[in-house]
């Protein structure tokens, strides 16, 4: 499938895509309407269709969408199928919750290992693992070949931790450090997270609703 071109935005809408068909298989549905997908995430019918089209249509005339089979195109679309291994750096509270309360494993992902620089947190048992010190992070990559790597450490660290992961062979960062990482490096691919942005925005909206 040539996935080229395809923007950014309709990216992003395939994971609710893919966690509405999710609810609606846990109602006992079995097939839906675009139109009734839409009214369900706000979404017009048309850019439900047209983003579905993108990576080859997946619904009949007449009858809609098949509720099970179009969740599972769009886990293989998103490589949800072929999870990668996944490292976490910094077990501090935000480290520890995003560790605990996210499903790796039916995200895409495999988390194998967890590391910290404090002797405090090292040795301590997190997500059933260990947590790691920091300087064991080239042997640990070099024997278990972590392709993501998700950081949780302060600003300042950020930058030359992500220098030293890529050349480990990390091709992906899921970015809480507040460190905007820029894509610099050939084949790497990087989610930014920030809490506050998105704070922000919804206080635009707040303001700014119609």
């Amino acid at each position: 499938m040539n996935t080229k071109g395809i923007s950014n935005s309709v990216i992003r809408r395939l994971p609710r895509y893919y966690r509405f068909l999710g609810e609606l298989k846990a109602e006992g549905l079995t097939r839906i309407s675009s139109k009734e997908l839409s009214s369900r995430m706000g979404l017009t019918a048309s850019q439900i269709r047209q983003d579905l089209n993108c990576f080859g249509g997946f619904g009949q005339q007449g009858y809609g969408y098949n509720i099970v089979d179009l969740q599972e195109e769009i886990a293989q679309i998103l490589g949800l199928d072929r999870p990668q291994n996944a490292i976490l750096i910094g077990a501090g509270n935000l480290g520890r919750a995003v560790s605990m309360h996210l499903n790796f494993e039916n995200r895409g992902f495999r988390l194998v290992g967890i590391f910290d620089r404090k002797e405090a947190l090292v040795g301590q048992v997190l997500r059933g693992m260990p947590i790691r010190d920091i300087s064991s992070l080239d042997e640990f990559c070099k024997e278990n070949s972590p392709s993501a790597a998700i950081l949780c450490v302060p600003k300042a660290e950020a930058k030359i931790l992500v220098e030293q992961l890529v050349k480990l062979g990390i091709k992906g960062f899921w970015n809480f450090s507040h460190y905007d990482l820029s894509l610099d490096y050939s084949g790497v691919v990087v989610e930014n997270m920030h809490f506050g942005d998105s704070l922000m925005t919804l206080s635009y909206r707040m303001h700014n609703k119609e």
